[in-house]
């Protein structure tokens, strides 16, 4: 494994993530920000936050998937959400969790949540952008300038 998550003490124990990654792999992954769209373009869960990170997640998990990595190659997380309030926290935890059990993973990578006016488009409530570290050769269908 690649990426090591902790929690150190002396700082605030977080449900949703750990607080450092240590990273030892030999490739560093960087990828876009994911929206919730499915493969024809399409929103995914239009008004509904949860349903929205939910979707965010899986689009990370393949794109990570395309490069031969997966959850556990997160060493950092970025969350950005249209019109964040407090009360957003529990729909940003739903979306986690149900996309955690579709892939089987626990991703507790560090998470940066950033509170934003407006995304792309008026219909995206959530982007999610992903650091990951890989060890090995690369994988994937794509050249290395697609």
């Amino acid at each position: 494994m690649t990426i090591t998550l902790v929690n150190p003490e002396g700082l605030p124990k977080v449900d949703l993530y750990r607080q450092v990654a240590v990273a030892t792999g030999s490739r560093l992954v960087f990828l876009a920000g994911q929206v919730s769209v499915d493969p024809d373009g399409k929103t995914v869960g239009v008004g509904d936050l949860a349903a929205q990170v939910e979707q965010c997640y899986l689009n990370v998990a393949t794109a990570l998937a395309e490069v031969g990595g997966s959850f556990d190659d997160v060493a950092k997380l970025t969350v950005y959400v249209v019109d964040y309030t407090p009360d957003k926290m529990a729909l940003l935890g739903e979306g986690i969790a149900r996309a955690a059990a579709k892939l089987g993973v626990t991703p507790a990578a560090p998470l940066t949540g950033l509170g934003i006016s407006a995304l792309a488009a008026p219909d995206l409530l959530v982007e999610v952008e992903a650091t990951a570290v890989l060890d090995g050769p690369g994988r994937g269908k794509g050249s290395k300038r697609d």
